[in-house]
C-alpha cells in the first residue's frame, strides 16, 4: 500500500465511529466497488460486520451488463466480497416491495406525462425501510451503505444529512426521502472520500470487484430503453399506452410527430426527429407534455426552464420547524443547486429561483431537494412549474 493510500485509509478509519461491544453493523452490498469498500473499512476498523444484498428484480434472460446494481451477477459479486472479508452474508428478497414502490411508480409516472426518479423511491421505500428492518432482525443497530453523503450533528444536535466531500459524486440528492428517524441508524463510510480514493483503496485492499465498472443505468432497465420498458410493463399491467401525437410549438403549430408522450421528459432535446420549420443545427427542447391530448410542446432552451416550481409530498430532514426563506434547491441529479426563496403553502411548498439567470429545467415528477448550505433540510416531488 502506497503512502497516499495509507494516508487515505487512516483518514477514512478515523472518521468512523469506534467499535462497541455487542454492536453489529449490516452493510448493504450492491455488488459494486463503493459498498464493498465501505464494508472493508468497517472490518478494518474492528466492527462486527454482516453483508446483506437485496434481490430486487428478475434479470434472467436479459442482456444486462455487469455493473447494474442488485442484478443476479451483482449478487454473486457481493457474495465474493463477503467471502473475501470473511463476513456473514445474506440475500434478502424484496422483489415484491420493489415492484410496488419503485417499478410501478416508474411506469405510472411516465404514463402520466411526468418524469420519475426510481433511485429516490428505492431509498425511501426499500433501502431505509424494509432493509433496515431486516438488519435489525439479525441483531444490528446500524445499516451502512456505499453512498457518497455525510452525517453529522445538525443545529438541534440531532443527526443531519450533508453533501459529500466529493461534490462530483455527491448522492445526498437521492437520500432526502429516507425516513428522518433512520438518520441515527445509518452510516455512510465514504462520505469524506473522493471516488478516486475509494477506487485506490479497493485495489489496495485487494477487493475482488475493485476494477468493476460503475453502474450508469437504472437497474431494472437493463438495455437503457426507458420507453420500451414502460411500453412492455404497461401492457403487462393492462394499461393503455399514450397514443402517437403531434410535436407542436408554443403557438400550437405542428412541427412533427411522436410515438407516444411516455417517450419524453421536460428539457429533453434528443429523439425529436426532424422538425418542420426549425433550421438545421438548431435545437428544440421539450417544454410541456400532455398525454391526454397527445401533444409534446417544444421550444428554445430558455422556454424549458422554470422560474418557480410547486413541490408536493414534502419530506423534512431538518430542524423541527421546516425552514423558509433564502435557501438552495436542486431539481436534477448532477444539476446545480439554485438560489431560491422557499415558502410553505399548507401541504405544498413554493420555490422561486432567485439567482443570476434565475430558472431551472424542472420536470414534474422529479425530486426537488432543499439545502441550507451543505445540509439537506428536505425535499419533495415537483408537481408543477
Amino acid at each position: 500500500m502506497s503512502s497516499a493510500e495509507t494516508s487515505t485509509l487512516d483518514r477514512a478509519l478515523a472518521a468512523l465511529p469506534a467499535p462497541a461491544p455487542g454492536r453489529r453493523v449490516v452493510v448493504a452490498l450492491s455488488g459494486g466497488v463503493d459498498s464493498a469498500t465501505a464494508a472493508a473499512l468497517l472490518v478494518r476498523a474492528g466492527h462486527e460486520v454482516v453483508g446483506m444484498t437485496m434481490r430486487l428484480y428478475d434479470a434472467r434472460g436479459t442482456t444486462a451488463a455487469r455493473g447494474r446494481c442488485c442484478g443476479p451477477r451483482d449478487i454473486e459479486d457481493a457474495r465474493r466480497v463477503a467471502d473475501a472479508l470473511a463476513i456473514p452474508f445474506f440475500v434478502i428478497d424484496l422483489e415484491a416491495e420493489f415492484t410496488r414502490a419503485v417499478v410501478d411508480d416508474f411506469v405510472d409516472t411516465y404514463l402520466a406525462g411526468a418524469t420519475p426518479n426510481p433511485c429516490v423511491r428505492c431509498n425511501q421505500h426499500i433501502k431505509f425501510t424494509p432493509l433496515l428492518a431486516r438488519a435489525r432482525a439479525v441483531g444490528a443497530d446500524v445499516l451502512a451503505t456505499g453512498h457518497y453523503a455525510r452525517l453529522a450533528a445538525g443545529p438541534d444536535g440531532a443527526p443531519a444529512l450533508f453533501r459529500a466531500a466529493d461534490a462530483d459524486k455527491d448522492q445526498s440528492y437521492f437520500l432526502f426521502s429516507m425516513p428522518a428517524d433512520a438518520l441515527g441508524a445509518v452510516w455512510f463510510p465514504l462520505g469524506g472520500l473522493a471516488k478516486g480514493e475509494v477506487r485506490a483503496l479497493a485495489a489496495a485492499l485487494a477487493l475482488p470487484n475493485a476494477a468493476k465498472p460503475e453502474s450508469q443505468e437504472i437497474c431494472f432497465v437493463p438495455d437503457g430503453d426507458h420507453a420500451g420498458f414502460v411500453a412492455r410493463a404497461a401492457l403487462t399491467r393492462g394499461r393503455t399506452l399514450p397514443a402517437a401525437g403531434d410535436i407542436v410549438d408554443a403557438d400550437g403549430a405542428v412541427l412533427g410527430r411522436h410515438g407516444g408522450a411516455h417517450r419524453f421528459t421536460i428539457g429533453q432535446h434528443r429523439g425529436l426527429g426532424n422538425l418542420r420549420g426549425v433550421p438545421s443545427g438548431e435545437r428544440r427542447f421539450v417544454t410541456a407534455i400532455d398525454p391526454a391530448r397527445g401533444t409534446v410542446t417544444v421550444g428554445e432552451r430558455a422556454a424549458a426552464s422554470s422560474r418557480e416550481v410547486w413541490i408536493d409530498d414534502m419530506r423534512w430532514l431538518g430542524p423541527r420547524h421546516a425552514p423558509t426563506g433564502a435557501l438552495a434547491v436542486q431539481v436534477r441529479h448532477r444539476g446545480e443547486r439554485h438560489a431560491a426563496h422557499v415558502e410553505h403553502h399548507g401541504a405544498r411548498v413554493h420555490v422561486r429561483f432567485t439567482g443570476d439567470g434565475a430558472g431551472a429545467v424542472a420536470a414534474p415528477g422529479q425530486a426537488a431537494v432543499i439545502y441550507d448550505g451543505d445540509r439537506v433540510v428536505g425535499g419533495g416531488w415537483i408537481a408543477a412549474s
